[in-house]
Parts: structure tokens; C-alpha cells; sequence
């Protein structure tokens, strides 16, 4: 049999299907008799609805309802709302605006929906949305980060009047004032981190059902947490028994965090299907998306460094404006980046730390997780200061990093703000990827660049993120039937990881069953017991675990049912490579040949439970922390202010490495998604609020021809704290790349004199930058 076990580069099981076009994404499911809704949404990123006129979109041709706040507010129908316990700067209770389904008073961002049209046919439902009559008397707007938690800021909500949402403070600032106070130097630096959206290539959807009979719902929608959107709704939405909704998602075409949990239009393709006793479809369009979607990042992060007279690091405080939007949906609103910004002292032996996180309203779209999810920000904050404060004091940003680094012999390491590093090798990291990116011979490469005119420069940025959080546990179950194929059922969501093959290898290792016998299920409520989802870069570790938990029942049922076959004890009896095997004799029998026996009463022992399918739930005891180091090499042409990567090498400990052909994508397309944001990629609002690039003729994204070939290459130390020894992957590359793109734009534009400059590194701001400087020296 082939080997398709762990460690092992196995190409994805469901390529072949999705190539084929047999994939079922989200807007390949329609129902017979369904409708069409469209959303209208606000103009205006702040203003107080003085009225709406339906009655001209009523009566249009094909319209068979348009709804709007007040209808849905009659009906009874709940908001989710937060649940973390945070508070504001004076101690008092978070000011968390819950998100309308449809606005009833006043709209706080451009997107904002306000009314939803119903139709029979798309064409139909877009026609009648153009005929409602809505009287706006705008009002005054913010949507800059620092401005909106400025004095005398605009306020999106007239109950929160300066803005701030909520604060969260990690580390010792009484231990960290001390330790600037000993402080021989310190270097302070202002870091401004963009906002992005997620531009998958599947725009969001979601499709409504009521069956009156059973009084029960389906909401078939591309979402990552398939088992929370139905908890949500069930128990905030309609208040409705959990037995009474079905949620299916089915193939994703990309997610990274921003289609996470529940949107308004789940509740409204449901609600909406109800009340017309039709199935009802809501498809994203492209040109909505970015006003429709939660987005990512949107940060500015004060950051200070004190070192000793042996530069050797002694304190770090740091204070970051998280933009939250104009509303808190749920707790996914706070996750960014207050969440994860323990890793701000990265890799660092720093004995004190101090971080205050303070969450800003603002009238723009609601901030989410997205690829990372607070991660890529702590670490662009710490490795672009330590390159900031190589440059200032004149030393060796290398040798500066081997000077502060945390040895691997202190392992395990509790951070000073937090987090517990339970193992890793981070100079062995650094030191593999200088040696696989030629960084001794970069001097050589410069001088050739200067010669044709061009800056190049190089940048190494250590990476650490806290990943596979102890807070959620996950669900596996494997269900025999009486051939001995297999069900194998998840509560992770894939959507684009390669989730079916990284489980089958999994399976394969521990019960030995050949990957064609397996039938992979995720995504379906009903047919999966429980699940918690996809993020975080969990589904492996804790998922995976859980398969390994689930396959550890199922040899020890097997271990019984092939004693009693083979006429042997239960504890003589040992498992490899899917057989049953008495100890030192040749007598056994097959994995498949016990489940087929499992399901016929007389072939079992006496009083024992038939069948052979078991599950398991695991949850880890502490995170995992994934970690790498980055090298990134660019050139930059003074004339024109362009940018271009010429060579990217990672070295990543995940941990155990599962299947190296999928870790390298996930690394890959995570690099991307970084590159995209440091090049080119910003969400941008205009002074009045309105959102500027809305679609892909205004918001750039990156394509092939920006790259360099990308190495990667692995350091894994394995973890002990699950049984696969996995740290997760699927954010790795995105959390190291921000840093290590920006930082080796920074050093091509040194000898320039550029010493400040903020994401995107466009061609004209980089232009700019170069201009401005040489204006300043008179040339």
C-alpha cells in the first residue's frame, strides 16, 4: 500500500474534483421556487434617517417584500451582542454597539444596511431597491484611526462621546516603569498598520430555508464556523431550540478569518424565507463586497524600546489604537488585535513588559480577524523597531537579535506579557535562513544593484504567534459501517487548507486505512455532532488531535473484538499498519475485517456493544507558538520609486509537519497576503467617510509578477503539549512577512536618507519619501 502517513507530501485528495468544476461553492446551491434579496446599504458614513418610502419598491414587478429595521425589530428578532469582559479607561463597562440587521435611526458607516428587498428574480429585486426613497440628513464622520481617538473627535455614537470602546492592558507597568528608569537609552518609534480586506476569490453568500412542517430552518452559507453561526442564531436571533436549525457550508473559495461567524444576512435570507415561505439567496456582489464584509488590521502602535549599556533589551512598552468600526457584532470585534499582541516582544528576552491596547468606534465597517489576527501586527511592531533601533545606535541589527535573543536551553520561557513558549530553536532558525538566502554575499549583490542604479536591501524578521488557543476544544468523529469504509467528520471548516488530506494522512498513520476508503465531512450541522470551526491556525493541532483521540478508541474496541475473533486476550493482541495481530504469532486480522465483524451480534463477545464508530473532543491545555525567521531581499528604483521582491527565504518551526507539499502552500499564500498589504493593498475613506476603493480599479492586489521565487524550509521542534506535537501553519507566513518586506525596504532606501515611512511602500510614496529627503539635503 502506499504510504500517504505523516511527514509525507501527499497532493491534495480534493484537487481533482475542484479542477473538474465538481466543486459546490456557495452560489452553486439553488432551490426550486427560491428568491432573490438585495441589500440596500448607506451612502453616508454618518447620518440620521429622517425617513423611508417603500411603496413605489413594493409595487414594482416581481417584488414580494421589502423589509426594513422596523419590520424586523416587530418580529421580535435579537442581536448578537459581545460577551469579553472588558472595560473603558475609567473602569466602567465597555461601550459595545451591537450591529442592526438593518438600520432603523442612523447609519455609521457607507455600507450600513438599511432596507432588504425580496424579489423573484435578482435583476427584479436590484431594479426595486433603486425605487426606495430614503430622506438622510447626514452628520459629521470619522474614520482615521488617531483622529477618531483624538480630542474632539467626531462621536459615531452620541453615548460614547470620545470614541473609545474599551481598553486592555497585559504585562507589569509598574515592573516596566522601573526597568525604563534603569534604562541607559531607549528608542521610541510610531507605526501606522493599514486597514485590508480579505478579497477572497468566492465573495460572501447565503441561501434561506423554512420548512413550516418541522418548523426548522437551513441556512446554507460559506462560513468557517459552521456550529457557532447556528448557535448564534438560535440563541441571540430567532431564540429557537439549536434541534431547529440546520447550517451547511459547503467548498470555500477562501475565508481567512472575514467570513468567520454570523453576518446580517443570515439572519435576513432566514427571517426573509420564513415570512414568504420561499427559499430566499443573497449572493455578494463583487463591487459590494468591501462595503458589505468586516475588515482586517487598522491599527497605530507607539512602541519603546529601553536597553542596557551592553544594549542588551530591558524594557518594552508599547501603546496601539485598534480601529474597531462602527460597531461590536460580537466578540469577534474584540479579538483584534488585543488578543494576541503577548507576542509583542517576539522572540526577545525583554524581562518586562507593558502593553495597552485601546479599542476606537469609528464610522467605517466593523474590524474582524483576519490572516493572523493580531500576530503579524506584534510582530511588524517589535522587528521594525529593533531594525529602527539598529539603525539609530549604529550597530549590527544582527547582532543585535543574537544579542537579545531567547536561547534554546531557556526553554520553557513565559514572555512578560504572557505568553508561555513551551519549546523552539530561534537562533537555529535564523541561522538556517541566512545561510539558505546568501546573506553574507548581499554586500556583493548591493554593489551590483548601485552600479545599475538601483537600491537593494535586505531584512531579517523573527516571527512568533500564539496559535491553537485552549479556549475552544474540537470534534472528530470515525464511523465504520459494515464494509469497513470509513466516515470521517469534522467540526473544522476547510475552505482552501487542503483539510481532507492533512485528516486522511492523519488517519492513515494511526488506524493504517487507505485514503479512497475514507468519506470526508465537515461543514453540516446535522451530519457533524460539534464543532468550534476554523481560525487561529487550530485545525490541525486541535482537530488533529482529536482524530488521533477518536482513532486511540477505536484500536481499543478493535483490540477486543479481534481477541474474541482470534480466540486471544484483549491484551495479547497488538495494532500496526491497519492489522490486529496476536503477540509473536502470525495469526490476525484485518482493521476491516474487525469492523465487519462488529456489526454481526453473534461474532462479538457476550454482552458487547456492537458497532464500530467512536469520537473524541479535545481541547489543549495551553496555545502553541509557531515561529520562523524571514529573510526578505528587494530592489528599489530611485527614478520611478518601485518596488520589487528579488529572493524570500522562510525557515518555519510548526511543529510536526504533516504534509510539506500543503505546509508550503499555506506558508506561500500567507507571504502573499503580507506582500500585498506592505506593496500596495490599503482600504481608503476620504474625508467625508466615503470608501474610496471599493473595488479592484482602486484597491490593488498583487499578482505573480511581484514575486521572487520563495524558499521555504523547516526547523521543526514538536511540540509536547498535544498528542501530534503540531503548532499550527496556516498563518505562519503572513506573520512574518509584513516585517520582514517593510524592513528590507527600509534598508534599500538607508543610504538615501529615507528613515521614515509607512505601509503600503507604493512607487509614488516610496518616490515621495526618496524626493522629500533629497529636497531637505538641497539636490
Amino acid at each position: 500500500m502506499k504510504r500517504y502517513g505523516i511527514g509525507q507530501s501527499v497532493p491534495r485528495f480534493e484537487d481533482s474534483r475542484l479542477l473538474r468544476g465538481r466543486g459546490r461553492f456557495q452560489d452553486d446551491r439553488n432551490l426550486p421556487g427560491q428568491s432573490y434579496g438585495v441589500v440596500l446599504r448607506s451612502p453616508h458614513a454618518h447620518a440620521r434617517i429622517v425617513s423611508i418610502d417603500t411603496a413605489a419598491a413594493r409595487a414594482a414587478p416581481g417584488v414580494l417584500a421589502v423589509y426594513t429595521g422596523e419590520d424586523y425589530a416587530a418580529d421580535g428578532l435579537g442581536m448578537p451582542k459581545a460577551t469579553l469582559p472588558r472595560k473603558r479607561p475609567d473602569g466602567s463597562p465597555m461601550f459595545a454597539p451591537q450591529r442592526p440587521a438593518l438600520v432603523v435611526d442612523r447609519v455609521r458607516y457607507v455600507g450600513d444596511p438599511v432596507a432588504f428587498v425580496v424579489a423573484d428574480s435578482l435583476a427584479e429585486a436590484k431594479d426595486a431597491a433603486e425605487l426606495i426613497a430614503i430622506d438622510y440628513e447626514p452628520r459629521s464622520a470619522v474614520t482615521d484611526t488617531a483622529a477618531a481617538a483624538s480630542s474632539g473627535a467626531a462621536p459615531v455614537w452620541d453615548e460614547c462621546p470620545d470614541n473609545i470602546s474599551n481598553i486592555v492592558e497585559k504585562g507589569n507597568k509598574s515592573a516596566t516603569e522601573a526597568a525604563f528608569a534603569r534604562a541607559v537609552r531607549t528608542i521610541k518609534r510610531r507605526y501606522v498598520i493599514t486597514r485590508v480586506h480579505a478579497q477572497y476569490m468566492e465573495t460572501r453568500g447565503a441561501l434561506g430555508v423554512y420548512d413550516e412542517g418541522d418548523e426548522r430552518y437551513t441556512l446554507y452559507t460559506d462560513c468557517q464556523y459552521p456550529h457557532r453561526v447556528r448557535n448564534m442564531l438560535c440563541s441571540t436571533v430567532f431564540r429557537i431550540p439549536e434541534s431547529k436549525m440546520r447550517v451547511v457550508s459547503g467548498d470555500i473559495g477562501g475565508a481567512f478569518g472575514s467570513k468567520g461567524w454570523q453576518y446580517v444576512e443570515h439572519r435576513l435570507v432566514l427571517w426573509a424565507a420564513r415570512k414568504l415561505q420561499r427559499p430566499v439567496k443573497w449572493t455578494c456582489e463583487r463591487s459590494e463586497a468591501v462595503l458589505a464584509d468586516e475588515h482586517g488590521r487598522d491599527s497605530v502602535g507607539e512602541i519603546e524600546l529601553g536597553l542596557d549599556g551592553d544594549n542588551k533589551f530591558v524594557g518594552l512598552r508599547l501603546h496601539l489604537i485598534g480601529n474597531i468600526g462602527a460597531y461590536v457584532g460580537s466578540d469577534r470585534n474584540l479579538l483584534v488585535p488585543s488578543m494576541m499582541i503577548g507576542t509583542a516582544v517576539g522572540v526577545y528576552d525583554i524581562p518586562s513588559a507593558y502593553a495597552l491596547v485601546t479599542g476606537v468606534l469609528s464610522n467605517t465597517s466593523p474590524t474582524a480577524p483576519y490572516r493572523g489576527a493580531g500576530r503579524p501586527e506584534a510582530i511588524y511592531l517589535i522587528e521594525r523597531l529593533i531594525d529602527d533601533t539598529a539603525r539609530e545606535l549604529n550597530v549590527d541589527p544582527l547582532e543585535l537579535r543574537r544579542r537579545n535573543m531567547i536561547p534554546a536551553n531557556a526553554m520553557p520561557y513565559q514572555n512578560a506579557l504572557g505568553c508561555y513558549y513551551d519549546c523552539g530553536d530561534f537562533l537555529a532558525n535564523m541561522d538556517m535562513a541566512l545561510a539558505a538566502a546568501d546573506y553574507a554575499g548581499f554586500p556583493a549583490r548591493r554593489e551590483q544593484s548601485r552600479a545599475r542604479g538601483m537600491l537593494r536591501g535586505i531584512s531579517v524578521a523573527n516571527a512568533i504567534e500564539q496559535a491553537a488557543s485552549p479556549a475552544q476544544s474540537e470534534f472528530a468523529e470515525i464511523r465504520f459501517d459494515t464494509s469497513g469504509s470509513v466516515q470521517l467528520l469534522m467540526g473544522t471548516k476547510n475552505q482552501g487548507q487542503g483539510h481532507e488530506t492533512t485528516f486522511k494522512q492523519i488517519l492513515h498513520e494511526r488506524l493504517g486505512l487507505d485514503p479512497g476508503d475514507v468519506h470526508f465531512t465537515d461543514g453540516d450541522t446535522d451530519q457533524v455532532a460539534f464543532g468550534m470551526g476554523t481560525n487561529g491556525s487550530r485545525s490541525t493541532v486541535v482537530g488533529g488531535s482529536a482524530i488521533y483521540l477518536a482513532a486511540e478508541k477505536i484500536i481499543e474496541k478493535g483490540r477486543r473484538i479481534a481477541g474474541h475473533m482470534l480466540e486471544s486476550a484483549a491484551t495479547d493482541i497488538e495494532f500496526a499498519h491497519g492489522r490486529f495481530l496476536v503477540a509473536g504469532t502470525d495469526r490476525a486480522v484485518s482493521l476491516k475485517q474487525v469492523a465487519a465483524a462488529a456489526f454481526v451480534p453473534a461474532r462479538l463477545p457476550l454482552g458487547f456493544d456492537g458497532g464500530l464508530y467512536e469520537s473524541a473532543t479535545y481541547a489543549p491545555s495551553k496555545d502553541t507558538y509557531p515561529n520562523g525567521c524571514h529573510v526578505c531581499e528587494v530592489e528599489v528604483d530611485p527614478e520611478t520609486g518601485d518596488v520589487a521582491v528579488v529572493n524570500y527565504v522562510i525557515v518555519d518551526d510548526v511543529g510536526t509537519v504533516i504534509n510539506p507539499l500543503t505546509l508550503k502552500g499555506q506558508i506561500v499564500g500567507g507571504i502573499a497576503q503580507g506582500l500585498g498589504q506592505i506593496l500596495m493593498e490599503r482600504v481608503v475613506y476620504d474625508d467625508t467617510g466615503q470608501l474610496v476603493t471599493a473595488s479592484f480599479m482602486d484597491y490593488a492586489m498583487p499578482r505573480a509578477d511581484v514575486f521572487s521565487h520563495i524558499t521555504v524550509k523547516s526547523n521543526p521542534v514538536p511540540t509536547k503539549l498535544n498528542p501530534l506535537g503540531a503548532k499550527g501553519a496556516g498563518e505562519a507566513g503572513c506573520v512574518g512577512s509584513l516585517p520582514s518586506i517593510m524592513n528590507a525596504v527600509m534598508n534599500a532606501l538607508e543610504p538615501v536618507g529615507v528613515r521614515q515611512l509607512d505601509m503600503p511602500a507604493t512607487s509614488d510614496r516610496v518616490w515621495k519619501a526618496i524626493r522629500s529627503v533629497a529636497k531637505e539635503n538641497g539636490k
